[in-house]
């Protein structure tokens, strides 16, 4: 839910929301996240991460475009903030 909205998130996304959760505060890189989500850390997989991390973040960002809850480090791989 965010506000009052049910959210729907096809498998990866859920897997992937699940990943930085876990790990809030935490860079996790684009490698270790291929691994843990799709079982094989293949760069060939960088773009489809990409997309679906912009999906995510389309869906649980209040304003995609100026994020609060998932964070990028260019080159690097993604981050859960904590918001208090």
């Amino acid at each position: 839910m965010r506000g009052d909205d049910e959210i729907h998130l096809t498998p990866i996304e859920y897997k992937l929301l699940v990943l930085l959760a876990r790990n809030t505060g935490k860079v996790l890189t684009h490698n270790y996240i291929l691994k843990e989500v799709w079982g094989q850390a293949l760069t060939s997989d960088l773009p489809s991460l990409r997309v679906f991390m912009a999906t995510l973040r389309k869906k649980i960002e209040p304003d995609p475009a100026s994020p609060v809850y998932l964070q990028t480090h260019v080159g690097i791989g993604y981050r859960m903030l904590r918001v208090e």
